[in-house]
Protein backbone atom coordinates (compact mmCIF):
# COMPACT_ATOMS: atom_id res chain seq x y z
CA UNK A 1 0.00 0.00 0.00
CA UNK A 2 2.85 2.35 0.82
CA UNK A 3 4.27 1.93 -2.68
CA UNK A 4 0.86 2.65 -4.23
CA UNK A 5 0.58 5.83 -2.15
CA UNK A 6 3.99 6.97 -3.36
CA UNK A 7 3.19 6.18 -6.99
CA UNK A 8 -0.34 7.62 -6.90
CA UNK A 9 0.82 10.77 -5.13
CA UNK A 10 3.63 11.28 -7.61
CA UNK A 11 1.47 10.78 -10.70
CA UNK A 12 -1.47 12.76 -9.39
CA UNK A 13 0.74 15.47 -7.97
CA UNK A 14 2.64 15.96 -11.20
CA UNK A 15 -0.50 15.95 -13.34
CA UNK A 16 -2.31 18.33 -11.01
CA UNK A 17 0.76 20.51 -10.59
CA UNK A 18 1.11 20.95 -14.34
CA UNK A 19 -2.56 21.90 -14.62
CA UNK A 20 -2.32 24.43 -11.79
CA UNK A 21 0.95 25.82 -13.16
CA UNK A 22 -0.81 26.50 -16.47
CA UNK A 23 -3.57 28.37 -14.63
CA UNK A 24 -0.97 30.24 -12.60
CA UNK A 25 0.83 31.31 -15.75
CA UNK A 26 -2.21 33.21 -16.98
CA UNK A 27 -3.45 34.55 -13.63
CA UNK A 28 -0.95 35.42 -10.90
CA UNK A 29 2.25 35.55 -12.97
CA UNK A 30 1.08 38.38 -15.28
CA UNK A 31 -0.04 40.34 -12.22
CA UNK A 32 3.41 39.97 -10.65
CA UNK A 33 5.11 41.13 -13.85
CA UNK A 34 2.73 44.08 -14.09
CA UNK A 35 3.34 45.05 -10.46
CA UNK A 36 7.10 45.13 -11.02
CA UNK A 37 6.63 48.02 -13.41
CA UNK A 38 5.51 50.10 -10.42
CA UNK A 39 8.61 49.35 -8.38
CA UNK A 40 11.45 51.81 -8.04
CA UNK A 41 14.33 50.58 -10.20
CA UNK A 42 16.69 48.60 -8.02
CA UNK A 43 18.91 45.56 -8.15
CA UNK A 44 18.80 42.49 -5.96
CA UNK A 45 15.97 40.16 -5.11
CA UNK A 46 12.32 41.22 -4.85
CA UNK A 47 10.14 39.10 -2.64
CA UNK A 48 6.42 38.31 -2.86
CA UNK A 49 4.58 36.32 -0.20
CA UNK A 50 2.07 34.16 -2.04
CA UNK A 51 -0.30 32.55 0.48
CA UNK A 52 2.57 31.41 2.62
CA UNK A 53 4.82 30.31 -0.27
CA UNK A 54 7.92 32.40 -0.93
CA UNK A 55 8.38 33.30 -4.57
CA UNK A 56 11.70 34.91 -5.46
CA UNK A 57 12.19 36.97 -8.58
CA UNK A 58 15.66 38.24 -9.48
CA UNK A 59 15.10 41.88 -10.19
CA UNK A 60 12.72 43.61 -12.55
CA UNK A 61 13.39 43.47 -16.28
CA UNK A 62 15.36 46.67 -16.78
CA UNK A 63 17.46 45.33 -19.64
CA UNK A 64 16.61 44.99 -23.29
CA UNK A 65 13.39 43.47 -24.47
CA UNK A 66 15.15 40.21 -25.29
CA UNK A 67 16.75 39.98 -21.86
CA UNK A 68 13.42 40.68 -20.19
CA UNK A 69 11.69 37.95 -22.18
CA UNK A 70 14.44 35.49 -21.26
CA UNK A 71 14.12 36.31 -17.58
CA UNK A 72 10.34 35.96 -17.76
CA UNK A 73 10.58 32.52 -19.38
CA UNK A 74 13.14 31.38 -16.82
CA UNK A 75 10.99 32.58 -13.95
CA UNK A 76 7.88 30.98 -15.46
CA UNK A 77 9.69 27.65 -15.79
CA UNK A 78 11.09 27.83 -12.25
CA UNK A 79 7.71 28.74 -10.79
CA UNK A 80 6.04 25.88 -12.67
CA UNK A 81 8.63 23.40 -11.39
CA UNK A 82 8.13 24.61 -7.82
CA UNK A 83 4.35 24.35 -8.22
CA UNK A 84 4.69 20.72 -9.31
CA UNK A 85 7.04 19.95 -6.41
CA UNK A 86 4.62 21.52 -3.92
CA UNK A 87 1.67 19.68 -5.50
CA UNK A 88 3.39 16.31 -5.14
CA UNK A 89 4.32 17.13 -1.55
CA UNK A 90 0.75 18.10 -0.68
CA UNK A 91 -0.63 14.95 -2.32
CA UNK A 92 1.79 12.69 -0.44
CA UNK A 93 1.04 14.43 2.84
CA UNK A 94 -2.73 14.05 2.45
CA UNK A 95 -2.48 10.44 1.32
CA UNK A 96 -0.21 9.61 4.25
CA UNK A 97 -2.60 11.26 6.71
CA UNK A 98 -5.54 9.28 5.35
CA UNK A 99 -3.54 6.06 5.43
CA UNK A 100 -2.49 6.59 9.04
CA UNK A 101 -6.08 7.46 9.94
CA UNK A 102 -7.24 4.25 8.28
CA UNK A 103 -9.60 5.92 5.83
CA UNK A 104 -10.32 4.53 2.40
CA UNK A 105 -8.48 6.61 -0.19
CA UNK A 106 -10.65 7.77 -3.07
CA UNK A 107 -10.93 10.93 -5.16
CA UNK A 108 -14.03 11.99 -3.24
CA UNK A 109 -12.80 11.09 0.24
CA UNK A 110 -9.61 13.13 -0.09
CA UNK A 111 -11.41 16.40 -0.94
CA UNK A 112 -12.23 17.40 2.69
CA UNK A 113 -8.61 16.77 3.66
CA UNK A 114 -7.40 18.99 0.81
CA UNK A 115 -9.85 21.75 1.76
CA UNK A 116 -8.61 21.57 5.35
CA UNK A 117 -5.03 21.94 4.09
CA UNK A 118 -5.98 25.03 2.11
CA UNK A 119 -7.83 26.57 5.06
CA UNK A 120 -4.83 26.01 7.34
CA UNK A 121 -2.10 27.24 5.00
CA UNK A 122 -3.95 29.68 2.77
CA UNK A 123 -7.27 31.04 3.91
CA UNK A 124 -6.61 31.45 7.65
CA UNK A 125 -3.22 33.19 7.26
CA UNK A 126 -4.68 35.43 4.54
CA UNK A 127 -7.11 36.87 7.08
CA UNK A 128 -4.11 38.59 8.65
CA UNK A 129 -1.57 38.65 5.85
CA UNK A 130 -3.04 38.81 2.37
CA UNK A 131 -0.83 37.67 -0.52
CA UNK A 132 1.20 40.69 -1.67
CA UNK A 133 2.79 41.82 -4.87
CA UNK A 134 6.31 43.24 -5.28
CA UNK A 135 6.22 46.94 -4.49
CA UNK A 136 3.64 46.66 -1.73
CA UNK A 137 4.44 48.00 1.72
CA UNK A 138 5.73 45.14 3.89
CA UNK A 139 7.36 44.42 7.23
CA UNK A 140 10.24 42.18 8.21
CA UNK A 141 9.94 38.92 6.27
CA UNK A 142 11.03 36.80 9.24
CA UNK A 143 8.19 38.13 11.39
CA UNK A 144 5.67 37.48 8.63
CA UNK A 145 6.89 33.93 8.07
CA UNK A 146 6.82 33.20 11.80
CA UNK A 147 3.23 34.44 12.14
CA UNK A 148 2.19 32.52 9.03
CA UNK A 149 3.73 29.26 10.30
CA UNK A 150 2.15 29.67 13.73
CA UNK A 151 -1.24 30.41 12.20
CA UNK A 152 -1.06 27.42 9.86
CA UNK A 153 -0.10 25.04 12.68
CA UNK A 154 -2.74 26.41 15.06
CA UNK A 155 -5.46 26.26 12.38
CA UNK A 156 -4.54 22.71 11.40
CA UNK A 157 -4.68 21.66 15.05
CA UNK A 158 -8.04 23.42 15.47
CA UNK A 159 -9.51 21.61 12.45
CA UNK A 160 -8.25 18.31 13.86
CA UNK A 161 -9.98 19.08 17.15
CA UNK A 162 -13.23 19.83 15.33
CA UNK A 163 -13.01 16.74 13.12
CA UNK A 164 -11.80 14.14 15.61
CA UNK A 165 -12.66 15.59 19.03
CA UNK A 166 -15.17 13.57 21.03
CA UNK A 167 -16.46 16.12 23.53
CA UNK A 168 -16.98 19.81 24.20
CA UNK A 169 -13.48 20.28 25.59
CA UNK A 170 -11.98 19.40 22.23
CA UNK A 171 -14.35 21.83 20.52
CA UNK A 172 -13.40 24.59 22.95
CA UNK A 173 -9.69 23.89 22.42
CA UNK A 174 -10.18 23.99 18.67
CA UNK A 175 -11.99 27.31 18.85
CA UNK A 176 -9.23 28.80 21.00
CA UNK A 177 -6.53 27.59 18.61
CA UNK A 178 -8.49 28.96 15.66
CA UNK A 179 -8.75 32.51 16.99
CA UNK A 180 -5.49 32.75 18.96
CA UNK A 181 -3.20 33.80 16.05
CA UNK A 182 -5.65 36.54 15.06
CA UNK A 183 -5.93 37.77 18.63
CA UNK A 184 -2.14 38.05 18.69
CA UNK A 185 -2.32 39.83 15.36
CA UNK A 186 -0.23 39.64 12.23
CA UNK A 187 2.80 41.90 11.93
CA UNK A 188 2.13 44.99 9.87
CA UNK A 189 4.20 47.93 8.78
CA UNK A 190 3.45 51.51 9.78
CA UNK A 191 4.13 52.48 6.18
CA UNK A 192 0.82 52.89 4.39
CA UNK A 193 2.11 53.94 0.99
CA UNK A 194 2.22 51.23 -1.64
CA UNK A 195 3.52 51.58 -5.17
CA UNK A 196 0.99 48.99 -6.36
CA UNK A 197 -2.54 50.14 -7.31
CA UNK A 198 -5.22 48.83 -4.96
CA UNK A 199 -7.14 47.16 -7.79
CA UNK A 200 -4.05 45.21 -8.86
CA UNK A 201 -3.26 44.17 -5.29
CA UNK A 202 -6.83 42.98 -4.72
CA UNK A 203 -6.83 41.00 -7.95
CA UNK A 204 -3.57 39.32 -6.99
CA UNK A 205 -4.75 38.45 -3.49
CA UNK A 206 -7.92 36.80 -4.75
CA UNK A 207 -6.20 35.02 -7.64
CA UNK A 208 -3.45 33.75 -5.33
CA UNK A 209 -5.97 32.22 -2.94
CA UNK A 210 -7.77 30.50 -5.81
CA UNK A 211 -4.48 29.11 -7.14
CA UNK A 212 -3.49 27.87 -3.71
CA UNK A 213 -6.86 26.17 -3.27
CA UNK A 214 -6.37 24.47 -6.62
CA UNK A 215 -2.84 23.32 -5.80
CA UNK A 216 -4.27 21.53 -2.76
CA UNK A 217 -7.44 20.12 -4.32
CA UNK A 218 -6.62 19.22 -7.94
CA UNK A 219 -3.50 17.10 -7.27
CA UNK A 220 -5.22 15.51 -4.26
CA UNK A 221 -8.26 14.44 -6.28
CA UNK A 222 -6.06 12.98 -9.02
CA UNK A 223 -3.82 11.25 -6.49
CA UNK A 224 -6.85 9.79 -4.71
CA UNK A 225 -8.19 8.55 -8.03
CA UNK A 226 -4.95 6.86 -9.03
CA UNK A 227 -4.42 5.26 -5.60
CA UNK A 228 -7.99 3.91 -5.58
CA UNK A 229 -7.50 2.46 -9.06
CA UNK A 230 -4.20 0.85 -8.07
CA UNK A 231 -5.76 -0.57 -4.91
CA UNK A 232 -8.72 -1.98 -6.85
CA UNK A 233 -6.45 -3.88 -9.25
Amino acid sequence: MFGKILAGGLIGGLAGGIAVAAIQAVTTTPLILHAETFEVAQSGVHTALNGGLLWLAHGPAHGTAGEGAGNDLTRLFSTSIMTCVVAVGYAWMLLAAMWVKGEAITARAIVPWAIAGFIATGLAPALGLAPELPGAAYVDLGARQLWWAGTAIATAAALACFAFGRNGLWMAAGLMLLVLPHLIGAPHTEETVSRVPAELAAAFASASLVVQALVWIVPAVLAGFFVSRMTAD
